[in-house]
């Protein structure tokens, strides 16, 4: 019910900052009613509980499987993911009879070194948020370590491709040479050409490590990123009891929304509560957890792949979440390696400094915005 006033209350709001963006668009409302309320969808389902259904194709190899086998009593593998995980064992043995004399029995939860230390020890999911949350800093995403020689280290490497003297090639062209789309084709394309080239194959060498805070929601499509690996918690671990959410900016700039939000959020965390009091296990009451609940993690990547996601997601129409973290994220870069910095910016903004056209790469969803225009500093959003 909340979710469905939510996006009533929402729909002015984004119909409004839509057609500031685009004016012209204007006269045809009507048919952009489904592309509207698509924002709006986007916000309103930071309220729906995680325990909401969600539909896949899970493609693995059975290496994989054989290791899920292993795992399945597990911290954070509820007893429906368990089921699913001998289901595929089952389909697989229809197939493939001989596999089963691979397959292990799962290791015990109690012999797992997470749970002996759950078990022997208290925690303090209050004390935890509150450090954790100081050490931000007031960022979405706080680097917290890096590769302090990173552009020495690439302009070396560079060089070492192609078999030059630092003479021949000082280290700011080095960088350059990759960094730059005026120099680097391969950023212009829209296919990820960089872990294939020689050149490029140099930014493995620069890593990063962020202290990040995303919701649910937001966390689980930072995890498309596959080659930007994170730590991420044991949930219940994490919860305190306390009310504790993340806030969608569209629905911090409208009051009654706003209200609608915090009341709902409060229920929600005292039916959790109550659950427990009642006795319910935390694998079963956590299902209420909102999709707005804040996942608190540490992430590292190389430049690499880090370089590909910032791309990705420094556009206008990606998760607003991952969005501003990614502006968070290649700000301190700059602060630290100014020269790397230089080079990070959206999508569009490549193929306009290589003089590919169109500039944006993302065809009927244009966000109105010349973004090319400006520096990563500047950019913001609403929708």
């Amino acid at each position: 019910e909340c979710y469905r006033s939510l996006i009533d209350l929402l729909m002015p709001s984004v119909r409004e900052e839509y057609f500031r963006i685009f004016p012209a668009r204007r006269k045809q409302a009507d048919k952009l009613e489904n592309t509207l309320i698509k924002r709006a969808y986007e916000v309103a389902r930071y309220v729906l509980p995680i325990a909401a259904h969600a539909y896949l194709y899970h493609t693995i190899s059975l290496l994989t499987l054989y290791r899920y086998a292993r795992l399945a009593d597990y911290f954070d593998l509820p007893l429906e993911q368990r089921q699913i995980i001998q289901q595929m064992v089952e389909a697989v043995q229809k197939v493939d009879p001989l596999c089963i004399r691979e397959f292990q029995d799962p290791i015990p939860i109690e012999d797992t070194p997470e749970y002996r230390w759950l078990a022997e020890s208290r925690t303090n999911a209050v004390e935890f948020t509150e450090e954790f949350d100081g050490l931000l800093e007031g960022h979405v995403s706080k680097l917290s370590d890096y590769s302090l020689h990173a552009e020495k280290t690439m302009a070396t490497a560079v060089r070492q491709v192609l078999g030059i003297s630092h003479k021949s090639l000082n280290d700011h062209d080095a960088l350059k040479l990759v960094l730059s789309p005026s120099k680097n084709a391969y950023l212009a394309e829209s296919l990820n050409l960089t872990s294939l080239g020689k050149l490029t194959r140099t930014m493995v060498h620069p890593h990063y490590t962020f202290l990040k805070k995303l919701s649910h929601t937001a966390d689980s499509q930072d995890q498309r990123h596959r080659t930007v690996p994170a730590s991420r918690p044991i949930l219940a671990a994490q919860y305190s009891g306390k009310p504790d959410y993340i806030i969608p900016r569209l629905i911090a700039h409208h009051d009654a929304a706003l209200e609608r939000y915090e009341k709902l959020m409060s229920r929600v965390f005292e039916g959790i509560n109550r659950l427990l009091d009642l006795g319910v296990p935390h694998e079963y009451a956590l299902y209420l957890l909102p999709n707005a609940f804040p996942i608190r993690f540490t992430e590292s990547g190389s430049l690499l792949d880090l370089h590909h996601k910032w791309r990705m997601r420094l556009c206008y129409n990606a998760q607003e979440e991952i969005f501003h973290a990614s502006i968070d994220e290649v700000q301190q870069v700059k602060e630290i390696h100014p020269v790397i910095g230089e080079y990070l910016q959206a999508p569009c903004g490549f193929r306009a400094d290589a003089r590919a056209r169109p500039y944006c790469p993302e065809g009927d969803r244009f966000c109105g915005v010349a973004v090319w225009k400006i520096g990563v500093e500047e950019y913001e959003r609403l929708i």
